[in-house]
């Protein structure tokens, strides 16, 4: 995980679309544009699964386990003719 402390400033220039939508996101959401704007960076760029992916983990019984998986190399399907 990436460590700073402190806070750094960046000027960044949007177009009117996006500068719109970022506003109206910014007031539905009732955090700071600046809060909003980190929280959708990191959403992008800190490398972790969103919070509604993750708690699919054992969602689905019937699956099978990585190691169930790996037993069987399986077989290749017949390719399709071009």
């Amino acid at each position: 995980m990436i460590s700073y402390k402190g806070m750094a400033q960046i000027t960044i220039y949007l177009d009117g679309v996006t500068e719109a939508l970022v506003e109206a996101a910014v007031r539905q959401s009732g955090l700071s544009k600046s809060r909003w704007i980190a929280q959708a960076i990191r959403a992008r760029a800190g490398g972790e699964w969103p919070a509604s992916v993750a708690a699919l983990h054992g969602a689905w019984s019937d699956f099978p386990s990585l190691d169930e998986i790996r037993k069987s190399p399986g077989r290749d399907r017949k390719r399709e003719r071009l």
